[in-house]
């Protein structure tokens, strides 16, 4: 084995707040986001990408807030090439301990054609801008956006105006997911050999998942010489998403030997974030993900548990521990106590104050009323179900639904809207449906439906369901999740968890608003 004290160290650049927040329905609430903040920065990520300061008035609140309350993180604010974005990007990040600023501009030909820019005009303003924001800041980071499908000669001369300009880290780009492992290596090996000054600053790789190798590509720059990596946590992204930073850090940690290098996560922290990420975004973690899925420490065969069972390196090549799993699952039922309560669910990586211990103490004991055995997962779900301030305008207050063979189905509802019970009674195509067309009949909206997901929290069939779905209405996308054993309860109540948010954001966006709160979409 390697001696860790010699090891390079890797600097993990996280982005879930920026770019795996471009995901179409990923949106955060503010409050999400400076709790993600903080769980990233507990972690030891290097550098959080707090989001795009200029994009809105809510992406600059949450960037400022975000660089006052990081400490340990570098925190990094995105910029385009054009000043206004830089002095905005400065105005948030400055208030961090440790500021980064971010500026990229496109150098494909395809990206360089959008500006109509000449490649001596792009070099010009690539030198303006990055001098620009050296001059406000010490840490820069410059990125030429889709570089694995710009020239050569290109790329290699405005890394150097760059670096020349003062730019501390040189960020490469693979847009579209199109690079593989041995280009994604040779690409980094070739920029350390040419351009001058390249041995004096960082490498950074940026890798998307298109074809499904931005893990391989990641490592195999980081082999080549880069030494950040950036990513998202579950791989969150645009498409087919970004390098997931469990990955990349396990593999790490795990293949040491033959990839010896060092972070600062500390991955016991993994899973909790992940599954926090999951639920703010509205985005499930699939369950064979690599590191965090369901099933990545779960066996079934007969072989493999036949294996396990007599020593669990056989098919494992960590320890569920290692990221933050505990070792044992069922341990809580109907007469465990609050402070019995409170300590599983610090174990998962939750913190709760008094009066949010009691409001959960309450549903738990409810849970458990209705379900034998309540698992980990059953207390995640739990804790999932929202309590979100922005949840107070509707709330449920009964629902009976008639369903069977024989149609129409039938949902008899009533809701507490702004504090007036309103009913109804609503016929669809099975309980959901009926259930759906009740709440806009009491709630009336223009709103699409644009994914409803139920899974099953644990087996059997008193298994709570988590329930997630997504609605857009003018261009604004929000997300709600519930869980309940009822199926159709957990339903209503996302549907109506959502339709909260809308009411929040139309609110937001109305006559009088910021009108900058009309993102910018950018990929990099």
């Amino acid at each position: 084995m390697t001696d860790t004290a010699q090891q390079d160290r890797v600097l993990i650049f996280d982005t879930t707040l920026r770019d795996g927040e471009q995901s179409p329905g990923a949106t955060m609430t503010h409050a999400e986001k400076l709790e993600i903040a903080g769980l990233l920065d507990e972690m030891g990520v290097d550098i959080i990408e707090a989001g795009f300061p200029i994009a809105s008035e809510g992406d600059f609140k949450a960037v400022s807030e975000i660089a006052r309350q990081s400490k340990t993180s570098v925190i990094c604010g995105l910029a385009r090439a054009q000043l206004p974005d830089i002095d905005r990007c400065w105005e948030a990040v400055k208030h961090a301990a440790r500021p980064r600023i971010h500026t990229f501009i496109g150098t494909s030909p395809l990206h360089r054609a959008i500006p109509n820019l000449t490649m001596d005009e792009m070099a010009d303003r690539i030198h303006d801008t990055v001098t620009h924001a050296r001059n406000l800041c010490d840490n820069v980071q410059w990125s030429p956006m889709d570089a694995t499908r710009t020239e050569i000669d290109y790329l290699c001369r405005v890394v150097e105006i760059a670096i020349k300009a003062g730019a501390t880290t040189i960020n490469i780009p693979d847009t579209v997911g199109y690079t593989a492992p041995r280009e994604s290596a040779a690409l980094i090996a070739m920029l350390l050999e040419r351009v001058p000054g390249a041995d004096q600053i960082v490498f950074a790789t940026h890798c998307h998942n298109d074809l499904g190798m931005a893990t391989a590509n990641s490592l195999a720059a980081v082999e080549a010489g880069a030494r950040q990596i950036e990513c998202t946590i579950n791989g969150l992204g645009e498409r087919a998403g970004n390098t997931a930073l469990e990955e990349v850090v396990m593999a790490l940690k795990v293949r040491n030997d033959i990839m010896p290098f060092q972070t600062a996560i500390d991955t016991t922290k993994i899973m909790n974030i992940s599954r926090r990420v999951a639920t703010v975004s509205g985005f499930p973690v699939q369950f064979n993900k690599a590191i965090v899925g369901k099933n990545a420490f779960a066996h079934e065969s007969g072989i493999h548990q036949d294996g396990m069972l007599k020593n669990a390196e056989t098919f494992e090549i960590m320890r569920p521990e290692d990221v933050g799993l505990a070792a044992t699952n069922l341990v809580m039922g109907k007469h465990s106590g609050r402070a019995a309560l409170r300590s599983k669910l610090e174990e998962l990586g939750f913190e709760l104050g008094d009066n949010q211990l009691k409001d959960v103490f309450v549903r738990f004991k409810d849970l458990a009323d209705r379900k034998k055995e309540i698992y980990e997962d059953d207390l995640i779900a739990l804790m999932r179900t929202s309590t979100d301030p922005e949840d107070h305008r509707i709330q449920l207050k009964s629902l009976q639904v008639v369903c069977g063979t024989k149609g129409p189905q039938t949902a008899d509802m009533v809701l507490t809207v702004d504090g007036e019970e309103r009913s109804t009674t609503q016929t669809g195509d099975g309980p959901v449906d009926a259930a759906f067309n009740a709440v806009k009949a009491l709630v009336p909206h223009e709103a699409r439906l644009q994914l409803y997901q139920v899974h099953a929290v644990t087996e059997g069939t008193d298994a709570q369901a988590t329930v997630s779905v997504r609605m857009e209405e003018d261009g604004r996308i929000v997300t709600g999740q519930s869980a309940d054993t009822d199926t159709v309860v957990a339903s209503v109540l996302a549907y109506i968890h959502a339709l909260n948010r809308l009411l929040v954001r139309r609110e937001k966006t109305a006559p009088g608003a910021d009108k900058r709160e009309i993102s910018y979409k950018v990929v990099s």
